[in-house]
């Protein structure tokens, strides 16, 4: 991937496969050997620390267990233009030096959580957002992302004036396409006559997809020329770039995977981002984390839903929050899902 300025954070410094890890903990060096559990591990995604979106997320899982269970937990940043081979040795690395569980943040890491999980059968490993490795040592992260989209599109419905919507996905993949197809649905049922200009800004992670505010400006830009006054990014760091361009043009920008309402990174633009379309990743790794300490690890697919709260709208905005018919058709919406009136689409 290719590493860029990131809007209003300081940038984050690429850590060395082996060597000192100190995202949230102590050094390799401190901790190799220790016969005990230190914490869980975290083996970030594309975007790594500082993106205000999934990894943050994840990281604030991280700090919730350190914190209550008095761990020395660590995270990694990716490599750029990394192999599977590199995070094969990363997610070793972790499970040799005493972390349990080790978690892999993003689907990226599926073949490597797979391949090292097998290797070390008494850690408990866990990858977000793929569902596809069955292990009795693999807790699969997952969410139904699709659901908490429809409701912003719910939402973009009932609040655009130009009856021209966006969304803007980081990278052309599977996962991606669940945000669009809910978002896509969720505006349709909504609000008949009113446009959705859909834009993947990569094909591949590699291209920076999810690690470009550039390359989500200039794509919110164009969307915003032809008469979108609500954009929708599922774009993880590039997303920053939507919201800045929203914030310039006077439009909204619906957020993802975390309250980017409250980002202290975004606070400039802040008053342009209507809401978030928000998964518990924090939670996901927290409970993983608890479970290990209670001795009763998580395993197998871990599917959080609007239905259990893993996925939500945020409100933090007083525009949205006060917004009584905005309110009132989110609210309808939402009670439909979860008693499966609506059934949302996932492409």
């Amino acid at each position: 991937m290719r590493r860029v300025s990131r809007i209003a954070v300081a940038g984050v410094a690429t850590a060395a496969l082996a060597v000192t890890v100190s995202a949230c903990g102590s050094s390799s060096s401190e901790s190799a050997g220790q016969g005990k559990n230190l914490g869980l591990a975290l083996a970030y995604d594309v975007g790594g620390k500082g993106d205000q979106s999934f990894n943050d997320a994840a990281t604030a899982g991280l700090e919730k267990a350190d914190k209550e269970f008095g761990y020395k937990s660590t995270a990694v940043e990716p490599q750029d233009g990394e192999s599977d081979a590199d995070k094969v040795q990363r997610l070793e690395t972790l499970a040799k030096q005493g972390y349990n569980p080790v978690i892999g943040v993003g689907f990226a890491y599926a073949p490597a959580v797979k391949e090292v999980a097998a290797k070390y059968p008494k850690t408990t490993f866990g990858i977000v957002d793929d569902d596809t490795i069955k292990a009795k040592n693999v807790a699969d992260l997952v969410f139904h992302e699709e659901q908490a989209s429809y409701l912003a599109g719910v939402a973009a419905a009932k609040a655009t004036k130009s009856n021209v919507v966006g969304f803007i996905g980081g990278v052309d993949v599977p996962l991606i396409h669940k945000f669009e197809a809910g978002f896509k649905q969720g505006v349709q049922d909504t609000k008949k006559g009113v446009t959705v200009k859909s834009q993947y800004l990569t094909e591949t992670a590699a291209e920076g997809g999810f690690s470009s505010p550039d390359k989500g400006e200039n794509a919110a830009n164009g969307q915003i020329d032809a008469g979108a006054d609500i954009i929708y990014a599922a774009a993880g760091l590039s997303g920053q770039g939507v919201i800045k361009a929203a914030s310039t043009h006077k439009i909204w920008a619906i957020g993802v995977d975390s309250d980017q309402y409250k980002q202290a990174a975004l606070a400039k633009y802040k008053d342009a981002i209507f809401t978030s379309a928000m998964k518990d990743v924090a939670g996901a790794v927290y409970n993983l984390a608890k479970s290990v300490k209670d001795g009763k690890p998580e395993t197998g697919e871990v599917r959080a839903s609007l239905a259990t709260g893993g996925v939500s709208l945020s409100d933090s905005n007083p525009a949205f929050k006060n917004n009584a018919e905005v309110q009132a058709a989110v609210k309808k919406a939402e009670e439909a899902i979860k008693n499966g009136t609506i059934k949302v689409k996932t492409s």
